[in-house]
């Protein structure tokens, strides 16, 4: 158990302090700022790559250019156990209804990518000039405009609606969760499952996919959330009101592995 101690101010949740105190993970909370004009280097939803020159821009198989979702500057982020210190990673998505997801096949990057470089290369050895790409009022993305990232690092019990909450608290706590409102949000507030973030637990608007991978040898972590936003000049929406989730599996993760992650999203 971590030493944190949460702010439960509910007599129902104090009593399951221990259980649910047991279940918290560090995370990196992600707040972000409108910014058309972001630096090449610099974590960004949205908006134009870091990309080496003579490296390929990501498509589909058939040919058909990936979008940038998401970049993270690692050396931007706090220190977050078994995740990079340093590098750069991407998610690119397609063009299409579905922003790239395979529901069938979740991990099969053809309608998204995950790109890492480790090594950063300075402005002269780096492409610039996008003109290739068809202008952004083209494609379909869930992220409106470009935004730059700020980083927090913050403390969070498991979510409800991840596929492990009651294997950790029990049929019984989740039960009463559900069947409380009141208490339900209480517990929101501490396990806080909404917003943007790296690691830590997701939240969905649906179910867990995970769930489907119960009996696997080692189950996938989260890896990077987006969440639907719509405040503070910040347009990002995930078909109507949802969720994108990326999942990795740990050991994968600490050998800076990204060819086998899991993406999804849902929505209410």
């Amino acid at each position: 158990m971590m030493n944190r101690k949460l702010d439960i101010n509910s007599p129902e949740l104090e009593k399951y302090r221990d259980r649910i105190e047991a279940t918290i993970k560090p995370y990196i909370e992600i707040t972000l700022e409108n910014n058309d004009k972001p630096d090449w280097y610099q974590s960004k939803f949205g908006g134009l790559p870091y990309l080496p020159k003579n490296f390929e821009y990501p498509k589909t198989p058939t040919g058909e250019y990936l979008f940038l979702l998401a970049q993270i500057n690692f050396s931007e982020v706090p220190s977050l156990e078994n995740f990079p210190h340093q590098g750069i990673l991407q998610i690119y998505i397609a063009n299409d209804d579905l922003y790239g997801l395979d529901f069938e096949h979740p991990n099969l990057q053809s309608g998204f990518r995950i790109l890492y470089f480790p090594d950063i290369l300075n402005r002269e050895n780096i492409i610039t000039d996008f003109d290739f790409l068809p202008p952004p009022y083209q494609y379909d993305s869930p992220i409106s405009g470009c935004y730059s990232l700020q980083f927090t690092k913050k403390y969070a019990s498991i979510s409800p609606s991840d596929y492990e909450f009651t294997k950790f608290l029990g049929e019984e706590f989740y039960h009463l969760l559900i069947n409380d409102e009141k208490l339900y949000n209480q517990y929101i507030e501490i396990s806080s499952p909404f917003g943007h973030k790296i690691g830590g637990y997701p939240g969905f608007t649906q179910d867990d996919p995970r769930k489907i991978e119960e009996n696997i040898q080692e189950p996938y972590i989260l890896l990077l959330r987006i969440d639907t936003a719509d405040n503070d000049g910040v347009n990002i929406m995930w078909g109507d009101c949802g969720i994108g989730n990326f999942f990795i599996k740990e050991s994968a993760l600490k050998r800076l592995d990204f060819t086998d992650v899991m993406y999804n999203w849902d929505c209410c």
